[in-house]
C-alpha cells in the first residue's frame, strides 16, 4: 500500500504530480535571497495552493530540529555559528535574512496541520531531534523522510512509532541507475527495497560530463518497481513541462510561482 504522503488523487479521481515548494516560496530572488526555509516562506507556498514544501533539518546542542538547510547560521542569518554547537536559545534569536526567525521544525509540521512536508536530515544533529517534532505533532502521514545518507534516515526511522514516507539515499540511487541501464530488474527492486521514492536531479554534472538520470528508462524502472520519482530542483518552464511528459511524479521548485502557471496551463494544478 502506498504511504498516504504519496497520495495525489484528487476528487475527481484523476492524479496529480505532488508540488514540491523548495525550502518553501522566497521570491522574488529564489532561495539565495537568504528568506528560504523561513515560516513567511512556507506561508508564501501555502497561500499559492501548494500541498508539499520541503525543508532540512538540523538538530541545536539541546535537541532541538530547525529548518535550515546549512550547518551553520553564517549564509542566511544575521547571526553565526554551527547550528550543533548552538543551544535553541541562541538559535532562535538569529534573523533569516536580517528579519525572519529561524524557524523550529515542530512549528513548521504544527501551523500547517495539513501540509506534507519532505525533510532533508542533514546532519546526524538532527536524527533524534527530527523524529521527536515527528513524534510530538504526530505527523507521520504527511512527512516523508530523506537523507543523502541512507544510514542517517535509518536511523532517523529508527525512532519513530509508526511508519513514514522514505525516499533513497545516494548509494541507493547508484544501484538503481546500474540496474535501470543495464535493464536488471531484480537489481533495481532490490536498490529500492524500504523507500517510496526516487528524489533526484535531473542529471549529474561530473566535471564537463552531464550524466542523465531522469529520463524514459528510468522513470519506466522506478514504476515497475512501484517507486515514485521527483525531481529536483527545477526553475525552468521547459524543463518541468518535459518531466511532466516523462511522467514523473513529483517537481521539487524555488519558483513555486512557474510551476503553478505550468501546471494551470496543462490542467494538471
Amino acid at each position: 500500500m502506498t504511504h498516504p504522503y504519496f497520495d495525489t488523487a484528487q476528487p475527481d479521481g484523476r492524479r496529480r504530480i505532488a508540488a514540491l515548494a523548495h525550502r518553501g516560496f522566497a521570491r522574488p530572488g529564489g532561495v539565495d535571497n537568504g528568506l528560504e526555509n523561513s515560516m513567511a516562506a512556507f506561508a508564501a507556498a501555502v497561500a499559492l495552493g501548494f500541498r508539499y514544501v520541503e525543508t532540512d533539518a538540523h538538530g541545536t546542542s539541546d535537541g532541538v530540529a530547525v529548518a535550515l538547510h546549512d550547518v551553520s547560521l553564517d549564509r542566511t542569518t544575521d547571526a553565526h555559528g554551527l547550528v550543533a554547537d548552538l543551544p535553541w536559545s541562541q538559535v532562535r534569536q538569529a534573523r533569516i535574512g536580517g528579519v525572519e526567525p529561524v524557524p523550529a521544525l515542530e512549528d513548521v509540521l504544527g501551523t500547517w496541520p495539513t501540509l506534507r512536508v519532505n525533510i532533508d536530515v542533514k546532519a546526524a544533529s538532527g536524527i533524534v531531534p527530527v523524529a521527536d517534532a515527528v513524534e510530538r505533532t504526530a505527523a507521520h502521514e504527511r512527512v516523508c523522510i530523506t537523507s543523502f545518507s541512507t544510514r542517517r534516515r535509518k536511523a532517523t526511522l529508527a525512532r519513530l512509532s509508526r511508519p513514514v514516507a522514505t525516499s533513497a539515499g545516494t548509494s541507493e540511487v547508484a544501484g538503481f541507475l546500474a540496474g535501470a541501464r543495464l535493464r536488471v530488474p531484480a537489481l533495481v527492486r532490490a536498490s529500492l527495497r524500504g523507500v517510496g521514492a526516487l528524489q533526484v536531479p535531473e542529471a549529474h554534472k561530473v566535471g564537463p560530463l552531464r550524466l542523465p538520470v531522469v529520463d524514459a528508462r528510468t522513470v519506466a524502472a522506478a514504476h515497475a518497481a512501484g517507486r515514485q520519482v521527483h525531481v529536483w530542483t527545477v526553475n525552468d518552464a521547459e524543463q518541468m513541462r518535459h518531466l511532466l511528459d516523462l511522467g514523473v511524479d513529483g517537481i521539487v521548485t524555488d519558483r513555486a510561482d512557474l510551476l503553478k502557471d505550468v501546471l494551470e496551463a496543462r490542467g494538471a494544478w
